[in-house]
């Protein structure tokens, strides 16, 4: 039989699709692709998966009652299907009801989620562009990834770029780094996704270089399996959430010996004197030397003191993965590993001084012109009202309430209708027990998606989006040097419809289809968004195919750029002349704006704060390990978690929970034994792995089962969010505080339940 192939590209990569009788039969990877994600094993299963929302469907409590409904039901009640007409005029109606009685301050347009890689059909762009032009509504800022980071790097180093991949990159590292730390380690599970998706996975290539270049790799994370592999490293088993002490400690050997760049300091930095108080015990009366940091982090006060005089010997990079900073208090590692490379005085030095990126997504400090990447704009917020994108249930929950954010005060909405597109939050979010309740709040909730998700099946009404392979597209990351054609593989599923046209048709009968659509079609807005992308290329002097060219040949390739990027070099150089964006125009290693705020769980220096949950807390006596909720490695958070490669990876069809083998033995838990993990938050089942990569005290789960619980029961499938606490990292940036959880685990004695989250959830006729 004759097949076709198409190309395509997600979030684990670009690839073909290969059609035969307008089915997906596999996915190849894309040629230039040396170390492909396997996560495309799932994607035909999923493209054709009896999961597929085949029509708009109503929830039958909803569509008998919209305002005496039982909001308790979400997730329980049964869906009808409805003709479109009947669905799109349901949602409309309740967008003119909810904005007429209330405002437009009460329609919830975040629709937080990786969703597609497309430039065009990225569902939340497109979610916010229709609200945005039909009135407004409450949104989102920030992120669940790197939020603490991004509203904290500003104050202290003036950009909250280098998280997002503009690192020193790894032709400086390879060249000119002698040392490299890795603090939470360089998970390779991390590096087969890259926002906005990538031609090559070039990351695992790099680290492969670097190896065999003779850097010295410590890696300090609580898991081995943070180790690259092939990279002879050495690892540091750290207690989750201490790596602040630590680093406080090395920088307190380096001043205490003398060893400082003490010009750097000077020249580059202010608030180091004040700083330097705090490392010598003049502000609290403790002396943050290594024995001090020992008792806290459990690496010895040796093996503290020589790291630090060894990064002072050599070119050294000192590495934060994103999970850092997803813990209480998460902004402090990321500051005091800026002030240890500034203590260094290595920064814009070639292979030296801080990075945030490696390790934590494809891409970062991959050598690549700084040009932009193809997106549609989501236009502005008329409205121009946000939230934290991490307080989600906090907002739901307690309208009118005062909250804290970098500086300002504001009260949380009062939300009546929630617009959900491309994104799951049951996913993301934390202590979903909490978020269960939230979502009872509003009066109507209503979903896109491609399959019946955890969010789907709470929703009242759900419209069935296309999947990328469905429609027309163009994609590229801004950490890949590729552009990539995104051509139609088969028809639309069903009654599947994509994300544009279900906003145009609900625009036009709002009577704002011309500023959401700007008098493009689907197929020009491909166009001119290459087009776009094209011009900024040909600026930075980069030839660019007509689009027509480019869609025939399916891709084009920025060339490496010819100077290796260094992190703030422009700034080293001319400290005067090419200032840092803060309110000194240097490194702020004290915060005079920080400090005006007044927040006690951020001060206005780097800092240890014990987190709220932690190994060395009264707490653990009752709850002895501490849980890290890992991204996983057979799926992108929670997409493609009823594929193959997920299901595969299951342990008796749950989520695997890999504890040391001293933890499972004091439990009398066997590998492969169903178990159930708990604490005050809730409890949820999972399958266990006995796994000695794992140091004593600590328990892994990975993030990504589709949530399946009921208020108050146990949830089924393994979902680690019923575990996690619903708080900020701390007023300043409100980020998810997600990796700081204790708990508790045992075996599962009773009959398992069944697992509902891969069922229908339609009425029987």
């Amino acid at each position: 039989m004759s097949q076709q192939r198409f190309p395509s590209l997600a979030h684990w990569g670009a690839f073909h699709a290969v059609v035969e009788q307008g089915r997906v039969v596999r996915c190849d990877p894309f040629p230039g692709d040396a170390h492909p994600s396997p996560i495309l094993q799932s994607m035909p299963g999923m493209v054709h998966s009896p999961l597929r929302i085949q029509k708009p469907a109503v929830r039958e409590g909803w569509l008998r009652s919209r305002e005496r409904s039982d909001r308790s039901a979400r997730g329980q009640d049964s869906f009808v299907e409805v003709d479109w007409d009947t669905a799109l005029g349901l949602v409309a109606e309740e967008l003119a009801r909810v904005r007429g009685e209330h405002g437009a301050g009460a329609i919830f347009g975040g629709s937080y989620g990786w969703s597609s890689a497309g430039g065009l059909h990225h569902a939340r762009t497109l979610v916010q562009r229709f609200l945005h032009s039909g009135g407004g509504c409450v949104g989102q800022v920030g992120n669940y990834s790197w939020g603490a980071a991004q509203f904290l790097l500003p104050h202290v180093i003036g950009t909250f770029a280098p998280v997002t991949g503009r690192v020193t990159d790894w032709r400086s590292v390879v060249a000119h780094t002698r040392l490299f730390l890795a603090f939470g380690g360089l998970p390779m599970r991390n590096m087969q996704v890259t926002s906005g998706g990538a031609g090559e996975h070039s990351s695992a290539a790099w680290i492969a270089q670097a190896a065999q270049a003779d850097i010295e790799f410590v890696i300090i994370s609580p898991t081995r399996a943070d180790v690259p592999p092939g990279v002879r490293a050495r690892w540091l088993p750290i207690r989750p959430n201490t790596d602040t002490a630590m680093l406080l400690a090395m920088a307190h050997t380096l001043v205490a010996e003398g060893l400082h760049d003490a010009e750097f300091l000077r020249t580059h930095c202010t608030g180091f004197d004040a700083w330097k108080r705090y490392l010598e015990g003049a502000v609290d009366g403790q002396v943050k030397d290594a024995t001090w940091a020992a008792s806290i982090c459990g690496i010895d006060a040796t093996t503290i003191t020589e790291l630090a005089r060894a990064c002072a010997r050599q070119r050294t990079m000192l590495n934060c993965t994103w999970s850092l900073q997803r813990a209480h208090h998460g902004e402090q590692p990321y500051w005091a590993s800026i002030a240890l490379a500034a203590v260094l005085g290595q920064i814009g030095l070639p292979g030296g001084g801080f990075s945030f990126g490696h390790g934590s997504i494809n891409g970062a400090g991959t050598p690549r012109p700084d040009v932009s990447a193809p997106r549609l704009s989501a236009g502005t917020n008329p409205l121009r009202r946000n939230i934290p994108a991490a307080r989600l249930a906090d907002m739901l929950l307690q309208p009118g309430e005062a909250f804290e954010f970098n500086g300002k005060r504001d009260t949380y909405p009062d939300i009546r209708l929630v617009y959900w597109a491309g994104g799951n939050p049951f996913h993301h979010h934390q202590d979903l027990n909490r978020l269960l309740r939230a979502w009872q709040k509003p009066e109507t909730i209503v979903v896109h998606d491609s399959w019946w998700t955890p969010t789907a099946r709470r929703a009242d009404i759900v419209l069935p989006a296309t999947t990328t392979l469905e429609r027309d597209d163009v994609g590229g990351s801004t950490r890949d040097r590729y552009m990539l054609a995104m051509k139609q593989a088969i028809a639309p599923v069903a009654q599947s419809r994509n994300d544009f046209d279900i906003f145009r048709e609900l625009a036009a009968r709002g009577g704002h289809e011309p500023l959401f659509t700007e008098g493009r079609t689907e197929a020009e807005w491909v166009r001119h968004l290459y087009e776009n992308t094209a011009a900024d290329w040909q600026r930075a002097g980069y030839a660019m195919p007509a689009f027509d060219a480019f869609w025939a040949q399916e891709q084009v390739a920025l060339p490496e750029p010819d100077r290796h990027m260094v992190l703030f070099e422009a700034f080293r150089q001319q400290p005067d002349a090419k200032p840092l964006d803060t309110p000194s125009g240097k490194i702020e290693l004290f915060s005079n704006q920080i400090a005006g705020f007044g927040y006690d769980d951020c001060p206005p220096h780097p800092t240890w704060l014990p987190p709220h949950e932690w190994l060395g807390a009264a707490a653990s006596q009752r709850w002895p390990l501490h849980l890290i909720s890992s991204q996983p490695a057979d799926k992108l958070h929670s997409q493609l978690d009823a594929g193959a490669l997920s299901q595969a990876a299951k342990v008796h069809g749950r989520q695997a929970v890999r504890l040391h083998s001293s933890e499972a033995k004091s439990r009398k838990i066997f590998d492969g034994q169903l178990v159930r993990v708990r604490n005050d938050r809730g409890s949820c089942l999972g399958g266990a792995v006995i796994d000695d990569t794992v140091m004593p005290g600590v328990l892994v789960m990975s993030t990504g089962a589709w949530f399946d619980g009921d208020a108050g029961a146990v949830e089924r499938l393994g979902n680690p969010n019923v575990l996690t606490a619903d708080i900020g990292t701390s007023r300043l940036t409100q980020g998810c505080a997600a990796m700081s959880a204790l708990v508790d685990v045992e075996p599962w004695t009773q009959e398992a339940p069944a697992v509902r989250a891969f069922t229908s959830p339609l009425t029987v006729p």
